[in-house]
């Protein structure tokens, strides 16, 4: 990078850490730490639940995904308003009504101690791997930027994350979000400018989307219904429904941010802002993917855009390198003559060869350099970053991920720290540590989730896909937890017992599921939440029957 990059980033990352510890360097008690003063507006309510979901991975994977399959992914989306509905109308007045730290309180008022135990266990346990993936990608970028081995650049990122968490709290979190969202959006907006810009002069718009449309790309409504299929009209209708309002009825990660408003009107109109807007802005993120793949058909496409791969490949295996790297310019000169000669009667053939050819590299490389990651989907975007943006704009973009990285991945041990010392340090062992400072036992806690996501974000590279892998890892354990919750709210007879069976049977068969079926994974959440309700019915119903029998 330039050094202008380099200016731009550090100041803007610097100016929103030094903020956000001045605004929030005294804190005296647990609930402030935790959940703030309670004093947030609905449009900060709203910015902050988006800044917590649109981690670093929104913009370095959701890119990747709209370059490499097009606006499909959008689908996943289309449940998210009605659950919104659901979550303002229901989960936010009790919520507010039984005054609670955590999500996960309530259980134990409704049901008992081991059915609120056993939503705080999943919940730490899918959030805690999944801030391990969370903070692979803003590793991914420091590397490829700084040259840095991708394993210490984890080491480095984890601590700084760890300490900006660490030193503010919640309210360093929601206070940051504001501009952090802020210097999201006009990053985001330069880059998808700066493409349709830096186009052929021949090629207008408008063009760019025939060719997008040939390509396959601009198809975003899939009708047919298919349980196998991941993205279509009906799993996202249905499934990303249950994703959704599991995700943001019960996951504390989010909880905690719409808890911080100024009462339940300010934190159901932040809900209902989120619902509103995150369509649309995924929508773009990924047609920014989309845009990026015309561009790149009038440039050298890589053989791979890890960038670490092909200096790994041209140091150890250059003659099978040179075979490949001949091939692939080969193509790349065929399809751009082709192109500025305003024939398209071969792109999809030779766009089919190239990435057959560019399949063969990844496998090698995955078969053969287990210390480099294989698959470049999520060095799409970072390629084009580096290597096509003007000076000063490479730093601002930089800086967007990281300040989506820094803003979730803060969000994500804030309220994993909160479930554990609120759920189980001062459920189970209140004794303990009783003259220390909470908020300092909070902070270590802090600290151990930090280190634990840390640890985890070594494995990240063994999944082809950021953005998806995240998202199954929560359908594996969201579904079984928003049963419970669903139990407590609607079904007021259930017995406690009857509920927590019902939800380990549910965890265990979504599993099972997982392991040995190819069901496309939004489905999971709707059938582990009907297992829970179905079978919370059916044991209650035995158990009542054999009292009268008995």
């Amino acid at each position: 990078m330039h050094i202008l990059d380099w200016l731009v980033l550090l100041s803007t990352i610097l100016f929103i850490v030094i903020f956000g510890y001045y605004k929030t360097k005294k804190q005296t008690n647990v609930k402030e730490y935790l959940l703030g003063n309670q004093d947030q507006r609905w449009w900060q309510v709203g910015l902050a639940v988006m800044a917590t979901q649109a981690s670093a991975i929104t913009f370095i994977s959701t890119t990747g995904q709209g370059y490499s399959d097009g606006l499909k992914f959008v689908q996943f989306y289309f449940g998210l308003p009605l659950a919104m509905l659901v979550i303002g109308f229901v989960f936010i007045p009790i919520f507010y009504k039984q005054k609670v730290y955590t999500a996960y309180e309530y259980l134990e008022k409704r049901f008992d101690l081991k059915t609120r135990l056993f939503a705080s266990i999943i919940f730490l346990i899918q959030r805690g791997l999944a801030a391990g993936i969370t903070l692979y990608a803003p590793s991914i970028i420091l590397s490829a930027v700084l040259g840095w081995n991708l394993q210490l650049t984890h080491v480095v990122c984890g601590i700084l994350v760890i300490l900006y968490t660490v030193s503010g709290g919640s309210k360093a979190v929601s206070v940051t979000q504001m501009h952090q969202m802020a210097v999201i959006f006009v990053g985001m907006f330069f880059a998808f400018g700066w493409m349709i810009y830096k186009l052929p002069e021949n090629v207008s718009f408008s063009n760019a989307l025939n060719y997008a449309d040939q390509l396959g790309k601009m198809k975003s409504l899939i009708f047919t219904f298919d349980l196998k299929d991941r993205y279509n009209v009906w799993s996202g209708l249905i499934g990303g429904f249950f994703l959704a309002l599991a995700y943001f009825g019960t996951d504390q990660s989010q909880v905690q941010r719409y808890l911080t408003g100024r009462n339940v009107e300010q934190s159901r109109m932040g809900l209902f802002f989120n619902g509103i807007f995150k369509i649309p802005m995924q929508y773009f993120i990924l047609f920014c993917g989309v845009l990026l793949s015309v561009f790149m058909l009038f440039q050298e496409i890589p053989l791979s855009y890890n960038q670490k791969a092909i200096e790994v490949l041209k140091d150890k295996h250059s003659p099978t390198y040179a075979q490949w790297d001949l091939r692939n310019k080969q193509i790349n000169s065929e399809r751009v003559l082709m192109l500025s000669s305003n024939k398209h009667d071969r792109l999809n053939e030779l766009n089919s060869q190239q990435s057959e050819l560019r399949k063969e590299v990844s496998e090698f490389v995955k078969q053969n350099e287990s210390s480099v990651e294989s698959n470049d989907k999520d060095y799409i975007f970072l390629y084009y970053m580096l290597n096509y943006l003007p000076m000063g704009c490479v730093g601002l973009l930089i800086a967007v991920i990281l300040c989506a990285a820094m803003s979730s991945i803060s969000a994500e041990l804030n309220a994993l720290a909160g479930v554990s010392f609120i759920d189980i340090k001062q459920r189970l062992f209140p004794k303990y540590f009783q003259d220390a400072d909470e908020v300092k036992i909070t902070k270590y806690i802090t600290i151990g989730w930090g280190i634990f996501a840390l640890s985890f974000a070594f494995y990240a590279n063994l999944f082809e896909n950021l953005i998806q892998f995240i998202n199954i890892i929560g359908s594996l354990f969201y579904g079984s937890v928003l049963g419970i919750f669903l139990c407590a709210f609607f079904l007021k007879k259930v017995s406690s017992n009857s509920v927590f069976y019902a939800a380990l049977i549910a965890q265990v068969l979504i599993i099972v599921l997982f392991l040995t079926t190819n069901l496309g994974f939004l489905w999971y959440n709707l059938i582990a939440a009907a297992v829970v309700l179905i079978g919370a019915l059916m044991i209650s119903g035995l158990k009542l029957q054999s009292e009268i029998n008995g």
